[in-house]
């Protein structure tokens, strides 16, 4: 039966109260040190914003969502409260001066780590404060007004610690373009025959006006603002993506956009500049003439043709690098070389000085010094990644060029860790060592048939061994987040277990000494006595999977029988059966609750499986997704199949859910099964035509395995879908593919078929939903639909036999 709502009576609505709370508990804050590891700051973030921030005017161009009131993002957390604490005697301090109410954003040590800066959010612009550590006090650097349309950091500080180059709103910028009330013609897209398999980006230009908007908003001029408050312009107002110093402070790296503009991608695909000047902002050389990116071959490794992540090395006063791909950036050529590594330094005369040539995409260096550097390539294709070393500074770097690690980056289990690095004496991260330079340190989470147990190895350069120095035990969960002394070796971690929140501490490996440095209070009180398990089964076809199911306080499946079991996951690729197994998460880690977790229907007394194995294998030539539904459909039943042979699943109130991609994952488990009483579906999309050059981790287009993205598609059998849905979307979602459009199109098909199926659309949200009375309203959806398809959980018909016996006494 269709059912007919009166739009004008539907408000916001909330959960019970329990379920409110347990949303706004305080989250964890977060830290940061200064590079000599004396003071840490502590920062607390607002989880919410209200609905009225994000009813606010809104530009969306090009790929940014940009405030026009104050050039900054239009969707951004700030932090409301930050305190200092000095690590040696653990006193904690406040800062006085700060502007009120608190809305900073971008916090950022000075290299000294005698200041910090931060961006603080104003009505209309966004201002520059710095703190004085020494002092406790902040302040307000100068007078001007930032630029952080693009998003990122609105300043750097000076390599000297002595002021900050600022991006800013250039004076005299004057009022925003107008729209034309009439139009001066059409808009016209033309192709001359290039090839151009671009996805589908959200937010794109659409016409000149849109251009000189952005170009408005983008507009910047860059300012040296000394902490003496002296003001002195670098260059001239551009459309600068970013600008960096050079380790020794004498030159800056400026990248910059050019025109033409595209409308058929975002802004960092289009073309740009990148050049050399002096640190007073004369210009001294082009280092690349970067094309537009609508032209990009198709695949995920597929990158421009030229010079390509240009940046400083590390380990020099002024040296530049970068990567050349050989191949014209197009995967599905087959060559010996993929790319070449060059670099030219200072003064950046005379031809670029070849260094290494990669058979695979080269990606991320870790400098140490002349003798010692480390440099990973790695392919998508066969999930391949190859860790080398090399000498930079010999005749012939790609000479000394010797292997270290090639694995694949699915297998977690034989996973070594990165390396540690440390800051030199220009302040920049290079390969953190021992005092006899014979020994590097390795760090991961430490995967294994138990679960992640973090470790910290020390890694002889003569031979390539590693001794193993500390590794986590439960019943906590502790992880190393930088090692402050290699000859303590002291170290600092972040510990937790189940019922304890994340707190951090100095750790002495010699003697296992543990020094608290923060006491943060457990945020949900409410959820003590939940038993987390990370279960282990197998799928029919032989491949293990792996998952984390929580029972709700004081649930016996002996004494209370089955009960309601909500599933929340999100489907996974992979080349590897065995690596599809592995287990994933550890059994020790503290419950973290966001606003887009499944727990909270814990207080409901569900049992909830989360991230539960959805594993996709296409091993060899075969891709995942030619057995995407059977394995899917695979996946779900080995879940429920264990839980209720446990005693623990009721088989008929079991429902499954997922966001984005596990969305999509919901719509074709209801479309292929009979295995759910109900599904939720949020921010999906289900019409894979409408992303025809690739989606998630498909390469392929629609015309090149059209049966893929047909049997893919839960919109071509939304006349199989029989049990009740329920499909929420944000208003605003800018996620490539996922368009509001998905769900209010699934939707129509679903109730032109007679299906259970309600739509919520959520007013200005995103892909993540951000306002309070968004979140409450979901939550409120999610509980009102699985108490209606489920039933009452283990607390609920606890507290009824409870009261029944309350009343018969």
């Amino acid at each position: 039966m269709t059912e007919s709502l009166d739009q004008d009576r539907l408000r916001y609505q909330a959960p019970a109260p329990d379920m409110v709370s347990l949303l706004e508990a305080s989250s964890t804050p977060s830290v940061s040190l200064n590079r000599s590891f004396t003071w840490m700051l502590t920062a607390h973030m607002d989880a919410l914003v209200s609905i009225e921030d994000l009813a606010q005017p809104e530009l969306r161009l090009a790929g940014l969502r940009i405030n026009p009131r104050n050039h900054a993002p239009s969707r951004s957390t700030h932090t409301h409260a930050i305190s200092l604490q000095h690590l040696q005697s653990g006193e904690s301090f406040e800062v006085s001066g700060l502007p009120q109410p608190l809305k900073l954003t971008f916090l950022s040590w000075s290299p000294d780590g005698r200041h910090i800066a931060f961006a603080q959010y104003a009505a209309d612009h966004l201002e520059a404060w710095v703190i004085e550590v020494a002092t406790k006090t902040a302040r307000r650097l100068w007078e001007g007004a930032l630029n952080a349309a693009t998003g990122s950091k609105p300043f750097v500080w000076q390599p000297n610690s002595q002021g900050l180059l600022v991006r800013t709103v250039p004076q005299g910028h004057g009022s925003p373009p107008e729209r034309p009330l009439v139009p001066s013609g059409p808009v016209v897209s033309e192709n001359n025959g290039e090839i151009a398999p671009v996805r589908t980006f959200q937010d794109l230009l659409q016409d000149p006006y849109d251009e000189a908007v952005f170009e408005y908003h983008t507009t910047v001029q860059w300012l040296r603002v000394g902490l003496d408050g002296s003001v002195v312009p670098v260059g001239k107002p551009d459309l600068y993506l970013s600008v960096s110093h050079s380790p020794d402070g004498s030159y800056l790296l400026v990248d910059r956009l050019k025109k033409p503009f595209s409308y058929l991608v975002t802004y960092n695909r289009f073309p740009r500049e990148i050049e050399v000047w002096t640190a007073q902002g004369q210009f001294i050389r082009s280092i690349a003439s970067v094309q537009n990116g609508e032209t990009i071959p198709k695949g995920f490794m597929a990158t421009r043709e030229g010079p390509r992540n240009v940046e400083w090395r590390s380990d020099q006063a002024a040296m530049l690098y970068w990567v050349e791909a050989q191949d014209g950036g197009d995967p599905a050529r087959e060559v010996p070389v993929r790319d070449k590594m060059f670099h030219l330094a200072a003064p950046f005369q005379g031809d670029p000085v070849f260094d290494l040539d990669f058979a695979l995409r080269a990606a991320d260096v870790t400098w140490g010094d002349d003798h010692l550097a480390l440099i990973q390539e790695y392919w998508w294709n066969n999930r391949r990644v190859v860790t080398s070393r090399f000498q930079p500074g010999a005749n012939q770097p790609n000479d000394t060029k010797v292997i270290l690690f090639d694995r694949s980056w699915e297998d977690r289990y034989n996973d070594p860790g990165s390396f540690e690095t440390q800051y030199n004496a220009y302040g920049r991260q290079v390969l953190l060592t021992d005092a006899s330079r014979e020994y590097l340190f390795l760090s991961g989470a430490g995967a294994s048939e138990d679960g992640n147990r973090p470790f910290v190895d020390r890694y002889q350069l003569a031979d390539g061994q590693t001794e193993r120095l500390w590794r986590c035990e439960g019943p906590v969960y502790e992880y190393p987040i930088q090692i402050i002394d290699p000859e303590g070796p002291l170290l600092l971690t972040r510990r937790e277990s189940n019922d304890s929140p994340p707190n951090y501490f100095f750790r002495h490996l010699e003697t296992g000494h543990l020094q608290n440095i923060t006491a943060f209070p457990h945020p949900y009180p409410q959820l003590r006595g939940v038993e987390k398990q990370v279960i282990r089964y197998q799928r029919e076809d032989g491949v293990g999977l792996n998952g984390n199911l929580y029972l709700p306080p004081g649930y016996d499946p002996e004494v209370h029988g089955p009960i309601p079991l909500l599933m929340w996951a999100y489907p996974e690729e992979f080349k590897s059966a065995d690596a599809a197994g592995q287990v994933q998460g550890s059994p020790h880690q503290f419950l973290r609750i966001g606003w887009y977790s499944p727990l909270f229907w814990l207080l409901k007394g569900y049992a909830i499986l989360d991230d539960p194995g959805m594993p996709i294998v296409g091993e060899g030539e075969s891709e995942p997704n030619d057995r995407f539904v059977p394995q899917l459909v695979g996946n779900a039943r080995a879940a429920i199949d264990f839980l209720v042979g446990r005693g623990i699943a009721d088989p008929a109130r079991v429902a499954v859910g997922g966001h984005s991609y596990g969305a999509f994952m919901t719509a074709n488990l209801l479309a292929h099964t009979e295995l759910f009483a109900c599904g939720i579906a949020r921010s999906g999309a289900y019409n894979r035509t409408l992303t025809p050059f690739g989606f998630q981790s498909e390469e392929r287009t629609y015309w090149e395995a059209p049966e893929v993205y047909r049997v893919m598609s839960p919109f071509a059998h939304a006349d199989k879908i029989k049990a009740p849905i329920l499909l929420i979307h944000g208003a605003a979602d800018n996620n490539a593919g996922t368009y509001p459009m998905q769900s209010e199109r699934f939707y129509h098909a679903l109730k032109g078929h007679g299906a259970k199926a309600r739509l919520v659309m959520l007013p200005h949200e995103s892909h993540g939903y951000a306002a309070r009375e968004s979140i409450l309203h979901m939550l409120w959806e999610m509980t009102t639909f699985l108490e209606k398809h489920l039933g009452t959980g283990h607390l609920t018909e606890s507290k009824e036999r409870e009261a029944t016996i309350s009343r018969s006494s």
